[in-house]
């Protein structure tokens, strides 16, 4: 008999396969990234089914046979039922899932990433946060985990800590300021001093404390679109799934 593993993991992804069987990709702390042969998994009263839903978290016995892990048995965590009942927010967590996967490996260390996703998560379905806020703090938390965090102490020229007029550049990853970036505007984000200190405190807080501050208004617009933007470029990517959120949202 394989040797068996037990982890706790979250579906980043699920595909149908053959007549009730399902391939996850599924996100664990110490094994990084999987993927999950679910067989039997559409099938009705399966055992693992709920395990096998997309975002699902669970605790996991996996054995590997041939190259590929087939769950053996499920019991779920959590399943994030305020967030399933709403497809807006459904939408933008599939895009955390997606983004994500798009950031991890196999075989790597994913014990931050994990944590980050499963508390952004909980934001959605348990705090009374605004989306926007959320969708931000995670992109630029997940990019700086990732290996992409932007130099946003002071200005890339002058050295201020307190840039005046302070603008993003989502290309360099780097902070200036409106006077220091002179005529070259272009591609330049706009923030202010309640939007810059966002970024700081989501890049330099505490996990648990990520999410502790407000914003709104043009001041979270503008936190909103320099962390999406940020994440979009240093990616080269887009995400059909933000796409499918954003639509959401215009309806």
């Amino acid at each position: 008999m394989p040797d068996k593993l037990v982890t706790k993991g979250i579906v980043l992804r699920e595909t149908q396969t053959k007549e009730a069987d399902k391939i996850l990709t599924v996100l664990t702390a110490e094994q990084g990234r999987l993927s999950v042969v679910a067989r039997g998994a559409r099938r009705k009263n399966s055992r693992i089914a709920a395990a096998s839903e997309l975002l699902a978290y669970s605790e996991l016995v996996l054995y590997e046979r041939h190259g590929w892990f087939l769950l053996d048995e499920a019991s779920t965590l959590e399943l994030w039922e305020n967030v399933r009942r709403d497809v807006v927010l459904l939408s933008l967590a599939s895009y955390f899932a997606e983004m994500t996967e798009a950031v991890t490996g196999e075989g790597e260390d994913a014990t931050e990433t994990l944590a980050l996703l499963l508390n952004a998560l909980y934001a959605l379905d348990r705090l009374d946060k605004p989306e926007e806020l959320v969708k931000a703090a995670f992109e630029l938390r997940l990019l700086a985990l990732s290996g992409y965090e932007p130099l946003v102490s002071r200005c890339a020229v002058c050295g201020a800590t307190a840039p005046k007029a302070p603008m993003l550049d989502p290309q360099q990853g780097v902070v200036l300021c409106r006077e220091c970036a002179g005529a070259a505007m272009w591609g330049l984000l706009p923030l202010d001093a309640g939007s810059l200190a966002a970024m700081r405190h989501v890049l330099g807080s505490e996990r648990k404390r990520m999410l502790s501050f407000a914003l709104n208004g043009e001041t979270l617009s503008r936190f909103s679109r320099a962390c999406e933007t940020f994440a979009r470029v240093q990616l080269e990517r887009d995400f059909r799934t933000l796409d499918f959120y954003k639509s959401l949202r215009a309806e």
